[in-house]
């Protein structure tokens, strides 16, 4: 018989994550009280202080993503637009 695979909101992690960081209980206790394996409390505390830093940037992730895509639909229709007036310029010259 196959286990299905269990999946933990980021609140969830981000709950277990801090607690590890409070060093108050040892891995074990922790993995024990929040009902998951050592492995995924030490990997979770390890993303949680890799992370961290994103934080304070200013911009996420997903909203960086989504401005840089946006950026480069702008610079499309720049040179969409660019084309099409150096076009129309050339028939008025005639």
């Amino acid at each position: 018989m196959s286990k299905v695979r269990r999946h933990y909101s980021s609140e969830f992690k981000a709950k277990v994550a801090l607690a590890a960081l409070k060093g108050d209980q040892t891995t074990s206790e922790l993995a024990a009280r929040f009902e998951v394996h050592p492995s995924m409390v030490s990997q979770w505390k390890r993303e949680l202080l890799d992370n961290a830093a994103n934080l304070f940037d200013g911009k996420s992730g997903k909203a960086a993503q989504k401005s840089q895509e946006e950026i480069d639909t702008l610079y499309r229709e720049i040179g969409k637009l660019t084309v099409e007036r150096d076009f129309l310029a050339r028939r008025l010259d005639r």
